[in-house]
């Protein structure tokens, strides 16, 4: 493999944004997809976030197909459903877009956490970033099926020099995360523009 897993995505976020500053959904999309061979590492402590992210980027992507044209910006899907009051239903796009944000919340948490806390096992870091994204957001259930996953989670470095292929780890995931983090942020200011960015999981 050339270059490290995360070299796809630092590529395709040169290319989300349109020229007027617009989040394009496929493009969006694609880098979340490219993100999808570095969630395989992590095997089983990660099977629920890669369900739930192929899911949502699934929904998403269905919804663009049905009309291009209309749905080249990712947040014309949620300003459709936010006229037709759907937006708040557990099917809708605009969910799709919060969980699917929420879900890269956590994954760009938890790479900082393998830069900054060389020391901590790979548990404590899937942990750590847990609790500081996605855990307020889900109920009982979900939270304790999620902590006991993580005590699956890999050995830090096997999976640090299977998915550092040929190149520079650190410097990768420290440019996947500035990169991305905007981006992220962007999803987030929009979804609370039109009071969509606080739903729970039911």
């Amino acid at each position: 493999m050339e270059g490290t897993v995360f070299a796809p995505a630092l590529e395709g976020m040169k290319h989300v944004k349109s020229e007027e500053g617009e989040m394009l959904t496929m493009p969006f999309l694609e880098v979340c997809k490219q993100i999808m061979p570095v969630i395989d590492q992590f095997g089983a402590a990660m099977a629920l976030v890669k369900s739930d992210i192929g899911g949502n980027i699934t929904r998403l992507e269905n919804k663009y197909k049905s009309s291009p044209a209309e749905f080249t910006n990712l947040y014309n899907m949620v300003r459709v459903e936010v006229e037709a009051k759907t937006a708040k239903a557990s099917s809708s796009c605009t969910n799709g877009l919060l969980w699917l944000t929420r879900a890269m919340d956590f994954l760009l948490e938890l790479f900082r956490n393998l830069l900054e806390h060389p020391d901590w096992t790979m548990s404590q870091a899937c942990s750590d970033s847990y609790s500081k994204t996605l855990k307020k957001w889900h109920g009982w259930l979900a939270s304790s099926s999620f902590s006991l996953a993580m005590k699956l989670a890999p050995d830090r470095k096997k999976f640090m020099d299977v998915v550092g292929g040929t190149g520079d780890i650190n410097a990768d995931i420290e440019k996947f995360c500035t990169n991305f983090s905007p981006l992220l942020e962007e999803n987030h200011k929009f979804l609370a523009s039109v009071g969509l960015d606080d739903l729970k999981a039911s």
